[in-house]
């Protein structure tokens, strides 16, 4: 196994730091696996040492190994030990004590199954909470849209992107009942936008609707993003 008192094969000390600064731009708390992991995956294919996150070290029998296995088994050894070096520097304290001894492939695995199965616990989370969000009582549309757009992006971190139009069609849904003319008046002209577009034109509806009480707001708004529709006007007296 691979001990931090263990020395590391001789290399050109600018190429070492320049790994290290690149791998330490994400440092792994135990909430960021997905981005720590990849920067190390990345930084290990230009290096050509990602091998040693998918391949166990298997020790070879000198007395019975050609010379070409001790020599492979020699390289990765090599190779593991400089990753290792580098994983357990850019993470932090904590987990350097409980990792401090693993080579690469038992680490990426260990770390592998413990963060992934926190971030489906995470992520199912999340996906309740953003599909079941409505507008607080007298919180503005923006507040709502912010907190909504929060739940995809926190869940495309998670390694589950939402698409765009999956999340405009939540977002219409949770809307209370006076938007429902604004519901009615995108399907009907059939709008296809992104959340930051639908966030604008909340925003607008929102404001029209400023100044007037819960019933008048539920009158129909027919004008979405066009600028051409009027508000529908009452019965003469």
């Amino acid at each position: 196994m691979y001990s931090a008192d263990q020395s590391v094969p001789h290399s050109n000390s600018s190429n070492v730091t320049s790994i290290l600064l690149l791998c330490s731009k994400v440092q792994l708390n135990g909430t960021n696996y997905n981005d720590w992991i990849r920067n190390i995956k990345m930084t290990l294919r230009f290096e050509n040492k990602k091998y040693v996150l998918d391949t166990e070290l298997v020790e070879v029998d000198p007395d019975t190994a050609t010379p070409e296995e001790v020599a492979s088994y020699q390289k990765h050894v090599d190779d593991a030990t400089k990753v290792a070096c580098i994983m357990i520097a850019t993470m932090n304290p904590e987990l350097q004590r409980i990792y401090e001894d693993y080579w690469p492939y038992e680490m990426h695995k260990k770390l592998a199954e413990k963060f992934r199965k926190q971030e489906r616990i995470e992520r199912c989370e999340v996906v309740k909470d953003f599909m079941n969000n409505k507008p607080r009582d007298g919180e503005s549309i923006c507040t709502h849209m912010q907190r909504m757009q929060g739940y995809v992006d926190r869940l495309r971190k998670l390694a589950m992107p939402v698409h765009e139009e999956l999340a405009v069609d939540i977002v219409l849904n949770s809307l209370p009942s006076y938007y429902d003319q604004f519901r009615l008046a995108y399907h009907l002209n059939n709008n296809q936008t992104t959340l930051a577009e639908l966030h604008r034109m909340l925003r607008i509806t929102e404001d029209g609707m400023k100044g007037n009480s819960v019933s008048s707001v539920s009158q129909p708004i027919l004008a979405i993003g066009s600028g051409k529709g009027k508000k529908r006007k009452g019965p003469p007296n």
